[in-house]
């Protein structure tokens, strides 16, 4: 593949921002793009994956789910408009690096840049690539691991190696470095509302507000937490949370699932918590040749012939075909763009599992209803 020589750097990197230099963004099928540098000034490296969101790159850029992984936006000017602190989805960046046609600034304060938070966390960024062009040898050539080079470091050969010796995705434990240490409650105990305990293997802020929205106090554990720990006789509901990573890593937790199951409580698994409850069901999972990122997949309710238009970050799918008649459990819910299963839904029980994001952030918003559903499970009104 031929990559043309980006144009000056002025041209792409607004000088509001202040560019650090020329970098690359090299391959490992040996594919090299160069770029300049805009991010904190380091090096950076991860599978890539192509997220088409036109906004959102603050929620994707605090987005746990994204841990371990190299971010493409493919809409052209990221940058231009400004950060609001309270939609970050944790505490600080996850992503190993972002790249992006052209870095845009409309506002003056610093502080709100999205620069400012790759800098102060130090995740690089490049500009100046061709992000379709990537998007589609991507495309073509099924997910790639990759590297962004620290400015100044363009020789292309050293970029080359570096990137082939980029770790594997599925070797990593990425749950394990984003999930907390503690168990936090949220909300007062005098409150009237469900107690719903969320087991946080890479939880998004959102979750929490849209529980919190719903008269619900919620209990956030770790992904460490024992069936004894979350099913404690307070508990009205569950919910496992999406997060970054090979769910087939995560044996513990797809054991935590299924007792959760027999339990027979509420339980709502959200994309990675999605997969383990499929696991947990007995069925399998296989990685997708090059995931499902961005804001515009349309997903098909089978029960209720309704499409909705999802947000969606993963690398994995629950395999419908192998999703055991005798669990209970079926395929609640289909990706329009491929048929891959979105959703699960059990034939007795109070239990509903969605491979998108229901809490957006970035939207669209059009799947809310999976929380006003899982609340009236856990108030006891049933479905």
């Amino acid at each position: 593949m031929i990559v043309p020589p980006p144009p000056r750097a002025s041209a792409i990197v607004d000088p509001r921002i202040g560019d650090l230099g020329p970098a690359l963004l090299a391959l490992e099928d040996g594919t090299v793009f160069p770029g300049i540098a805009f991010g904190a000034p380091v090096a950076g490296s991860g599978d890539l994956v192509v997220n088409t969101s036109q906004t959102g790159y603050q929620e994707v850029c605090t987005d746990p789910s994204y841990a371990g992984q190299v971010v493409v936006m493919t809409y052209p000017l990221i940058g231009n408009y400004g950060r609001l602190i309270d939609d970050d989805q944790s505490a600080h960046p996850w992503l190993r690096a972002l790249v992006v046609a052209n870095a845009t600034a409309a506002v003056l304060d610093d502080a709100r840049q999205l620069a400012a938070l790759l800098r102060d966390d130090g995740i690089p960024a490049i500009a100046g690539v061709d992000t379709r062009a990537l998007a589609r040898h991507l495309r073509a050539n099924g997910c790639l691991r990759g590297i962004v080079t620290a400015p100044g470091e363009i020789d292309e050969q050293a970029a080359r190696v570096a990137a082939g010796a980029v770790s594997r995705w599925e070797d990593q434990d990425f749950v394990g470095e984003v999930s907390p240490g503690a168990v936090t409650d949220i909300g007062d105990a005098t409150e009237d509302g469900p107690l719903v305990g969320i087991v946080d293997l890479g939880l998004k802020t959102n979750i929490v507000r849209s529980m919190r929205r719903r008269g619900a106090r919620v209990r956030v554990f770790p992904h460490t937490a024992s069936a004894t720990d979350v099913l404690s006789s307070d508990i009205d509901g569950l919910i496992l949370s999406p997060g970054p990573g090979d769910p087939a890593r995560l044996e513990t937790q797809v054991a935590l699932a299924r007792a959760i199951i027999d339990d027979g409580r509420p339980l709502l698994g959200i994309c990675l918590g999605h997969q383990i409850v499929g696991r947990a069901a007995g069925a399998d999972t296989r990685r997708l040749r090059f995931g499902h990122h961005g804001a515009n997949h349309p997903v098909q309710d089978v029960d209720l012939g309704l499409v909705q238009v999802t947000a969606q970050n993963h690398e994995v799918q629950v395999v419908g075909e192998s999703v055991p008649e005798a669990s209970g459990f079926r395929v609640s819910q289909i990706n329009l763009n491929d048929r891959s299963v979105e959703g699960l839904r059990h034939r007795e029980l109070p239990i509903e599992t969605v491979q998108y994001h229901p809490e957006g952030a970035p939207g669209p918003l059009d799947a809310l209803a999976v929380f006003d559903r899982f609340v009236a499970s856990a108030r006891g009104e049933g479905s």
